[in-house]
């Protein structure tokens, strides 16, 4: 007959491995970037290597010429590739019962109901956890690149090993209310502002056919973005909404609120996803672990795993509109 431990144990091990799709759709229904990110398809998994390795093709190839007859054409070497470096970032969530409760609530019943109320807690801190790191900055100890990070506010920084002050290819795109792109005076953000500051920054997004496919903004700017649409507001398709997301449509980009996740007030992010990926260790997906006995401790843990990262391959595509 299993002992109260085992019984736990065995419960939350396969409770959660059934549930831990539910946990990454439930980040993904909280969070309206990490829901494009996995509907693109711009989630991947790895298998390891020291970090994670994210090509760049970040020049033109410098042979294209025009010519006529026998003139020499140019076969130099072009140095269009090269290589962003992301570290591991990790996180675990512990599932812990002591062995008091462990024997108090040795029924099945009632140790099903324990199981129960420990997972549905931990599911529920990763998606809170997680969500808010999405948005951040990475500067907490360990956390992933943020949106704050691969879409800085000035535009620069050091992401992925590359400095952009030195290569001015890595940077990110920034309308400033105070400075903006097109020139002139400072622009209060409003309703009746709010599109003069987003069409400079679309239109510098724009590359051919690369162009930000998603809006992510904070309460206040979506606010003045639908206050500008009364007369003529678009809402996006029903997959979005069925999401949990309400969201307008700029352009071909879904202008979305995001205001519960972290993201910063007064910030509207213009982003091409095609540039941006998850990307997850294929042993670390929120997997669970073996259950450990601390030697000095009558409690029974259950370790839950996640490694990977935020990554960006072409920072010139993003922007950021801010006040």
């Amino acid at each position: 007959m299993a002992t109260p431990s085992s019984t736990f144990t065995e419960l939350v091990a396969t409770t959660w491995r059934n549930h831990s799709k539910d946990v990454k759709d439930n980040v993904s229904n909280n969070n309206a970037l990490y829901k494009r990110l996995a509907e693109k398809g711009q989630t991947r998994k790895e298998d390891g290597g020291l970090t994670i390795a994210q090509p760049l093709d970040y020049n033109a190839n410098g042979t294209y010429q025009r010519y006529s007859g026998y003139d020499i054409l140019n076969i130099q070497q072009s140095d269009v590739i090269t290589a962003a470096e992301y570290q591991w970032r990790q996180i675990a969530l512990n599932v812990v019962a002591s062995g008091l409760e462990l024997r108090t609530n040795s029924g099945s019943n009632a140790i099903v109901k324990l199981a129960k109320a420990r997972i549905k807690n931990a599911m529920r801190t990763f998606k809170n956890n997680f969500s808010y790191d999405l948005y951040a900055d990475g500067s907490l100890p360990n956390q992933i690149n943020g949106l704050q990070a691969l879409v800085a506010d000035a535009g620069t920084g050091t992401v992925g090993g590359i400095d952009s002050g030195t290569w001015s290819f890595w940077q990110n795109a920034v309308q400033s209310a105070a400075a903006p792109l097109q020139g002139g005076g400072a622009i209060t953000p409003s309703a009746t502002t709010i599109e003069s500051l987003m069409l400079p920054l679309w239109l510098n997004q724009v590359r051919g056919d690369d162009k930000p496919d998603l809006i992510v903004s904070s309460n206040d700017y979506f606010t003045f973005y639908e206050q500008s649409q009364v007369s003529i507001k678009r809402y996006t398709d029903s997959d979005t909404a069925s999401g949990g997301f309400v969201s307008l449509k700029y352009k071909n980009a879904d202008v979305i609120f995001d205001g519960g996740s972290g993201i910063p007030a007064a910030h509207m992010y213009f982003l091409n996803t095609d540039y941006i990926e998850m990307v997850v260790h294929r042993d670390a997906d929120l997997s669970v672990q073996e259950d450990m006995k601390p030697y000095n401790q009558d409690a029974t843990v259950i370790p839950v795993l996640w490694m990977g990262n935020m990554v960006c391959s072409n920072r010139r595509l993003q922007g950021v509109l801010k006040a």
